[in-house]
Parts: structure tokens; C-alpha cells; sequence
């Protein structure tokens, strides 16, 4: 099938269509189970996805795959909160448990969740070093647009337009704090919340 391929894309002809979702996920399960891929990234956003990903190597507290998928929220949530993504996650689940090697993970890779991604690296920090969860905040604080409710749109039209500074450095900051903290460790969840500290940048 992709004998000798390090990555596989499969497209889609349409956002929705339960024959071609059911294909991929087939597809995608012959490339895991018969060509060692131990990677999907679909086009979904970081942490969103995350949820699922965490769920599907076992290290979630959600108690099961439609639950792991409730992370997905935004328009079209059909995209991925369907039957065809319950049933492949739970077999990557148990593909996951029964493997002899490191966990196949499922990403997203989209950036437009601005504000899910600064929020996902606070929760991290506040759980593992209060006083940086603190220093986060401050950094992300200047993204605040009072009233919005956006995720991130309004920022954006903000500072293009000049009505108020972009955030870079701040934001730059952030990602060079937990890069030191994450370098020589492989702890998931800090590597996830690097991931989401880098969409935020």
C-alpha cells in the first residue's frame, strides 16, 4: 500500500461524507497495523484534538470516545464528533494497548484556536508549577480584547488595523520558558502544551 513512504496524506472530497470518513479510517488503520505508521495528524486544532489523543493512549479521564471528543465544539463540529471517529479511536485505543511500542498519537494542525491553545498551557503549568502558571497569564493577558469572546479573530484585525500592539514578545516568551522546561524530558502533556504555546506565538 505505502510500503517505504514516510508520510501518507489523504484528502477529502468533501467535510462530512460518512463513505469517504469510513475509507480514511480504514485506510488509516491498514497504514498503523500493517506499515508501523504510528503518527495521524488531521485538520483539527491542537488542543481539541489533544483531547482525543490523550484519551486514545489511555491517559485521559474521559470514559470514552464520544466523551474524548467533546473537545470539538467549533462549526462543523460533525467534522469529527461522528460515529465513523468514535469507532477509530477506539480502535486506536486498543491498537495503542496491545502494541509492543510507543502509543500512535492523533493531532491536529490547525492555529485557529488561539485562545483554547493559551488556556491549555496554563492548565499544564497550574498543575505542575503554580508560580509559571502566574507568568503565563501575565504574557496572555495582553491578548485580551474586553467583550469579545472571539478566538483570536478580533486580536488579529486588532493589530493589523493598529488598534492596539501585537503580542509577540510576550508570547515568544512563553514558548522560550517552556522549550527550557520540556528540554531532555519526553512527558506528553508538556509536549503538548509546548505545541500550544507555539500556536499562541
Amino acid at each position: 500500500m505505502a510500503v517505504g513512504a514516510r508520510f501518507v496524506l489523504l484528502g477529502e472530497a468533501t467535510h462530512g461524507s460518512h463513505e469517504l470518513y469510513r475509507e480514511r479510517a480504514r485506510i488509516t488503520q491498514r497504514l498503523i497495523s500493517e506499515q508501523g505508521f504510528n503518527g495521524v495528524v488531521v485538520e483539527a486544532d491542537w488542543p481539541d484534538a489533544d483531547r482525543a489523543n490523550r484519551w486514545a493512549q489511555g491517559r485521559s479521564d474521559d470514559e470514552s470516545a464520544e466523551a474524548a471528543l467533546g473537545g470539538f465544539r467549533r462549526f462543523p463540529t460533525w467534522m469529527w464528533r461522528n460515529t465513523v471517529v468514535v469507532d477509530f479511536l477506539s480502535w486506536l485505543r486498543a491498537h495503542n494497548e496491545a502494541a509492543q511500542r510507543a502509543p500512535t498519537v492523533f493531532h491536529g494542525m490547525d492555529l485557529y484556536n488561539l485562545y483554547a491553545s493559551m488556556d491549555a498551557v496554563v492548565k499544564y503549568l497550574e498543575r505542575h508549577d503554580p508560580a509559571a502558571a502566574e507568568r503565563a497569564r501575565a504574557r496572555y493577558a495582553c491578548f485580551e480584547m474586553p467583550g469579545t469572546g472571539d478566538g483570536g479573530e478580533g486580536y488579529g484585525q486588532a493589530t493589523r488595523f493598529g488598534a492596539m500592539e501585537p503580542c509577540e514578545e510576550q508570547a515568544v516568551q512563553q514558548l522560550v520558558e517552556l522549550q527550557r522546561r520540556s528540554a531532555g524530558t519526553l512527558d506528553p502533556d508538556l509536549f503538548s502544551a509546548e505545541q500550544n504555546a507555539r500556536l499562541a506565538r
